[in-house]
């Protein structure tokens, strides 16, 4: 039996493990989540504010990533100069940061329960600078020849225990459920959600890998299984902290706050500036979609777009759907003017216009 774990920037592999990698390369998908409070870095040409000037190239775990690899004039490509500089930042590699501490405390929990089971190793090479957790676990034909069950049943009832006991070690005695879903590369395929402060919460997607995957690794006769869970949405459950873009801060407000081992401390909010919102509509067309705006709204804004939220939407008789989003404006640093918000909102409806080909209302 083998296990491999490994974060976009670490990995955990155990001396026998299968180095399965074909979920290891995240793909690089930003955007403001819709119905929270966070929201992900950009550019913002619209902005007068200096800027840092971003490196052409980075060395990280030993190889060089060029600007220009990352950061290409296409179409599908969302990555950003701003989210190109923080490749490196390591912050899961910090003890006194909530995402290090969340982090620590996930390798506790595999140390105790399958101690000598996997090696670490901290130095791979980034590709985004969201911290992805994912686990694979192989096993052999021994391992489910004395259950009674096939090999798939074996290995998912292996799976589902061994995430339960992550998720109360990290959450407490909270009650769980599974949800079947669908991912490319498993099958069965789960998720796992919690009831947690009075909601239900998803912690991780997980499943039995496909077999194909082990073919061409050249284990015909094993099973598998894998999960991967985000560091971020996680560490800002469990610390209470409202915007993602607090992780990145150097504030002694926020980093004084927390200290290493100590999992699930409460964020306590310091002076913030204060919201502002604007809306816009318009009717949408067959090919729109909330992540295309949300582009839009971050390629305008940047750090300035804190949430961009479906408040209403109705089709009427001619069978044309309108949706109204409300955008929050809000700086980290300052209080945004009256004729910079509406100057930003004024490109936002251009660029929505022009980019997605809606009709404004």
């Amino acid at each position: 039996m083998a296990t491999a774990f490994s974060f976009a920037q670490t990995a955990l592999f155990s001396k026998t493990s299968l180095s399965l990698r074909t979920n290891a390369l995240r793909s690089f998908t930003f955007c403001l989540p819709f119905s929270s409070s966070a929201a992900l870095a950009s550019d913002n040409p619209y902005s007068k504010k200096w800027r840092q000037p971003v490196t052409s190239a980075l060395e990280l775990g030993g190889v060089k990533i060029a600007k220009d690899d990352v950061l290409r004039d296409d179409p599908t490509n969302n990555v950003p100069d701003t989210i190109f500089a923080k490749l490196g930042m390591q912050l899961h590699r910090r003890d006194q940061h909530p995402l290090g501490i969340l982090k620590n405390a996930i390798y506790d929990y595999f140390d105790t329960n399958y101690s000598n089971k996997f090696d670490k190793f901290d130095d791979l090479c980034p590709l985004v600078s969201v911290k992805e957790m994912e686990g694979v676990r192989v096993f052999s034909p021994e391992d489910w020849a004395a259950s009674e069950t096939d090999a798939t049943s074996y290995v998912a009832e292996d799976l589902k225990k061994c995430l339960e006991g992550l998720a109360r070690h990290l959450f407490g005695d909270v009650e769980m459920r599974w949800v079947d879903t669908y991912f490319p590369f498993t099958n069965p395929s789960f998720e796992l959600e919690i009831f947690f402060q009075e909601k239900w919460l998803e912690v991780l997607g997980c499943g039995v890998t496909e077999q194909e995957i082990l073919k061409r690794s050249g284990k015909t006769d094993n099973v598998a299984w894998a999960f991967g869970l985000g560091l971020e949405r996680l560490a800002m459950v469990l610390f209470d902290i409202p915007d993602i873009r607090l992780f990145w801060s150097t504030d002694e407000r926020f980093t004084s706050q927390f200290l290493k081992g100590q999992l699930g401390v409460k964020f306590k909010p310091y002076s913030k500036y204060p919201p502002c919102y604007k809306d816009v509509s318009f009717w949408i067309n067959e090919s729109f979609t909330e992540n295309n705006l949300c582009e839009v709204v971050r390629e305008v804004a940047g750090d300035l777009a804190e949430e961009v939220q479906l408040i209403d939407n109705f089709t009427n008789k001619k069978g044309m759907t309108s949706h109204c989003y409300r955008i929050a404006y809000r700086s980290m640093e300052r209080s945004l003017t009256d004729d910079e918000i509406n100057k930003l909102q004024g490109s936002v409806r251009e660029l929505v216009e022009s980019k997605l080909k809606v009709v404004l209302r």
